[in-house]
């Protein structure tokens, strides 16, 4: 709870429950309304207790995300009978109808910008303009922009996120100022279209001067303290000279980027409407790799069945990914949108058939994912500087967290040591991450650095909880 509320007894608040679905962008977006309604004197209900207000933050880029929003929905129907509910997000934004007709919900929220007066029939008193935290995360998102203007003919986003809205890059900064201040170690930097930020104009206030996804790194990297910046995504296309520059002269930014490939055909990607070839998207990563290092971490996100794929253009992915050496690849099947160009077109891939290239592609990037760790393990290998996430599910007295590189890492550890950086050495690698250990010399600088108080009360109160994962 933020410490206004903190005075009040706990009895006397108005309790809510929220739940959200879907990308960073929601969990920042629902954040901003928890903090909201904080401050105007509610609180989160517990476990098997009634609330006196849901909100559900939706999902839509799959038929998945709209199911399971409303599973939710009835779920929290049943359990909290008569309770008003709230619901936002992409699917309310695309199909309000049928959101308008689940039980208990009384408001659909199509447009953000109308969520202030939405809550405030509930009794919200003001929207804050950023975050302080992040509930139940050991690292905090913070959303840059919101938006996409792209017509890819498989994505339904831009349909219920259109146009670009970046917000005003002081105000970005005082956010994580804030949140580094609480004691957060890593901020990702968020957005529906990362690389668009800055395209739109409408952040400028008088006296500012225009500013790019670059320029923003830059100035972020100003801000001191022991601290990291991850980027959620890139565009390959908006990486330029400029970024690269910024990339390699950032500080603070993980070396660790995740520029979407969709498929590793130039055949599929064209009827994507993606606005690049292969052969480009490597010499991007090869460029980000010439200044930034040859292990520079790649993760990416993979279409598998799309419309008339062929073996042979799958094959043609496998080869590209294997080229690309990703260290982590994000595996989804092609699910049909409707409204999306992409679902009338003809030769729609069979169930099995995607399953089993599913398999295919899976089983590649756990390869992938060992090769890459195996360079990070063994007496010539770089120290690695681990966020401690939460306990290690299979062995007792350890901890796991990801690296700079987002590597998962095991390491001998306690509760106590949850969001805070481990430095340690990479031991051995198998397919889920590295097993890592402290020497006794890096113990004894962690020993001195738990006398000095860099870690606030409300980062203190989030190690107590065994249950804060990333």
């Amino acid at each position: 709870m933020l410490s206004g509320i903190e005075s009040n007894p706990k009895s006397s608040l108005r309790t809510c429950r929220l739940v959200t679905l879907g990308c960073k962008v929601n969990q920042y977006e629902t954040q901003l309304v928890r903090e909201a309604l904080e401050l105007s004197g509610y609180r989160e209900a517990a476990e098997n207790e009634p609330a006196d207000l849901c909100i559900v933050n939706t999902c839509t880029v799959t038929n998945t995300g709209d199911s399971k929003s409303r599973q939710v929905i009835r779920q929290l129907a049943r359990e909290n009978p008569g309770t008003k509910t709230i619901v936002m997000g992409c699917y309310a934004t695309r199909d309000p109808r049928a959101v308008s007709e689940l039980p208990n919900v009384v408001e659909v929220v199509t447009d953000k910008r109308e969520l202030p007066d939405v809550l405030g029939r509930f009794g919200l008193v003001d929207m804050p303009a950023g975050i302080s935290e992040f509930e139940g995360h050991q690292r905090a998102f913070v959303k840059i922009q919101d938006g996409c203007i792209l017509k890819c003919s498989y994505c339904i986003i831009p349909t219920v996120r259109p146009g670009l809205r970046s917000r005003r890059p002081a105000d970005i900064e005082d956010e994580i100022r804030r949140l580094i201040d609480n004691g957060y170690r890593e901020i990702v930097i968020s957005g529906v279209h990362v690389g668009h930020f800055g395209v739109d104009t409408n952040h400028l206030h008088p006296g500012d001067q225009p500013e790019r996804l670059w320029h923003l790194l830059r100035r972020l990297d100003k801000i001191p303290g022991k601290w990291r910046m991850r980027l959620s995504s890139i565009e390959s296309v908006e990486v330029n000279d400029e970024f690269v520059r910024a990339a390699a002269d950032c500080e603070h930014l993980c070396p660790q980027f995740h520029p979407a490939l969709q498929s590793g055909s130039n055949g599929v990607l064209t009827r994507m409407r993606r606005r690049y070839r292969v052969e480009r998207f490597l010499e991007r990563l090869e460029q980000i790799r010439e200044q930034l290092g040859l292990h520079t971490a790649f993760s990416t996100d993979i279409i598998v069945g799309f419309p008339g794929e062929t073996d042979e253009e799958f094959a043609e992915t496998i080869e590209t990914c294997r080229r690309a050496q990703f260290m982590k690849v994000h595996v989804f099947p092609f699910s049909r949108r409707d409204g999306t160009p992409a679902a009338e077109m003809q030769n729609q891939v069979s169930p099995q058939v995607i399953r089993e290239r599913v398999r295919i592609l899976s089983d590649l990037e756990r390869d992938l994912a060992l090769q890459f760790y195996q360079h990070h393990v063994g007496a010539s290998s770089k120290l690695l500087e681990v966020l401690v996430e939460r306990p290690s599910e299979y062995r007792p007295g350890f901890v796991r967290g990801t690296d700079r590189k987002y590597m998962p890492v095991e390491v001998p550890g306690t509760d106590a040591d949850f969001g805070r950086f481990i430095v340690c050495k990479g031991d051995t690698a198998d397919r889920t991450g590295i097993l890592a250990s402290r020497t006794d010399a890096i113990q004894a600088e962690m020993a001195t650095t738990d006398s000095e108080p860099d870690v606030s009360a409300a980062m203190q109160r989030r190690h107590a909880s065994t249950g804060a994962t990333a």
